[in-house]
């Protein structure tokens, strides 16, 4: 019995091992020696016991169907690798013929696109891989972008930092603080008063308040800096208001040092109402002439965002003289309200009070709300309007002409007719 395995063995080590290690079977066939020599070891056995058969049959086609599933395996591996790589050589075809294919694609994307049912679903999907890729490096390229920019502004600040702490520019910044600081301290004495009413608050937003107050930040610096600054006076002026904390937010530690007035008194009970003229948009009478033994008062708030006439009406119940700038005067006015922020109007009331100049100081309104400063005789000013005027309502027309030649092309070829 031993002696007949151990020569099984050595037939199928003989014949049968070199064939599989050729093809690339040879652990398949290991189970299948095992078997066979468990087999003739059980004939033998049964040879011996007539009484128990074994059915040879059956186990013939359980042995094949095992191999054949072993082999199938083994042969759809290298079915798989083959279409993938004819995938990918398509892909180089469709790329060479200048098709939207993405460069780099991967083993999960080549799968999905060999499943798609039709060839346009390929092209899609790939079309779709194509986009995103770009997506990709133009986020990319943005991203590197971002960075040079910082890079760039971070060696700007740096070298704008080196500048300020030259000893030479402290100096002279310091200096130039003491004479402004000194001038502001002069105008409380001698200067001219400048009222900013602060009873608004409670017609404006949250938004809007913070805007004003920004504005009149750079108004008190403008001042503060000019030649001959005003002694500014902030009236009807609340603690604890929505003001104050605007200011406070702004300011910081400077709110306690400001060179101003800061009172909430009403300005009729501070000044002769004789002496006080309202600057208002909204008034019927045209502002003239600068006039220095004059307190001028400026309503401190955002003018889009509440109702025309309302400083003009409160002027009127306090019985004040309103004024308003000549605009039309001097300026040929093309869109837009008259109304002007309060830095504007504080550059404004700067230049009159330092050269009486009407054209110098309404440069800084702003250029877009004017074609061109009043040099003209009025006839040809009218002409120019109206030559505006038609060019703007040409313009409009063509305009709705061609919205109407797209959506109703029909309809348009019958009006040419």
């Amino acid at each position: 019995m031993q002696s007949a395995n151990v020569l099984l063995r050595r037939i199928v080590r003989s014949s049968v091992l070199p064939f599989a290690t050729q093809h690339g079977m040879k652990k398949d066939l290991f189970p299948l020696s095992r078997t066979l020599s468990l087999s003739l070891c059980l004939k033998q056995d049964k040879s011996s016991e007539p009484s128990e058969k074994l059915d040879l049959d059956e186990w013939k086609k359980v042995m094949k169907s095992g191999l054949q599933e072993e082999v199938s395996e083994m042969v759809s591996e290298p079915e798989e690798l083959s279409s993938l790589a004819a995938a990918r050589e398509t892909l180089e075809m469709w790329k060479l013929a200048g098709r939207a294919v993405p460069e780099n694609i991967s083993e999960e994307q080549l799968k999905t696109f060999m499943e798609c049912p039709s060839k346009s679903a390929k092209k899609k999907y790939l079309k779709y891989l194509h986009l995103k890729e770009l997506h990709k490096k133009n986020d990319k390229r943005k991203m590197d972008e971002k960075r040079e920019r910082r890079l760039e502004v971070q060696d700007q600040d740096s070298k704008t930092d080196e500048t300020k702490k030259s000893p030479f520019v402290c100096l002279w910044s310091r200096t130039m603080d003491k004479a402004y600081n000194w001038r502001a301290a002069q105008s409380m004495i001698f200067g001219q008063p400048l009222v900013f009413d602060m009873s608004y608050e409670k017609e404006m937003s949250f938004r809007e308040v913070s805007n004003t107050v920004r504005q009149i930040v750079m108004s008190e610096s403008s001042n503060r800096r000019s030649v001959d600054p005003f002694h500014i006076h902030f009236c009807n002026f609340k603690e604890d208001s929505l003001y104050h904390r605007e200011f406070i937010k702004n300011y910081r530690e400077a709110w306690d040092k400001l060179l101003i007035t800061v009172t909430d008194q009403c300005y009729t009970e501070i000044f002769p109402k004789d002496k006080l003229i309202y600057l208002t948009a909204d008034s019927p009478k045209v502002m003239k002439t600068f006039e220095h033994d004059k307190i001028y008062i400026v309503g401190s708030m955002v003018d889009k965002s509440i109702k025309r006439g309302v400083s003009l009406a409160r002027a009127k119940r306090l019985g004040l003289e309103t004024a308003a700038l000549p605009l039309d005067k001097y300026l040929l006015w093309s869109t837009g309200a008259k109304n002007l922020t309060l830095d504007q109007m504080m550059h404004i009331l700067l230049t009159l009070k330092d050269t009486a100049d009407w054209k110098k100081a309404l440069e800084f309104v702003p250029k877009r709300k004017y074609c061109d400063f009043v040099n003209k005789p009025v006839k040809e000013l009218k002409k120019t309007l109206d030559l505006i005027n038609t060019h703007k309502i040409a313009k409009g027309r063509e305009k709705v002409e061609k919205q109407f030649a797209k959506n109703y092309p029909k309809r348009y070829k019958i009006k040419q007719k």
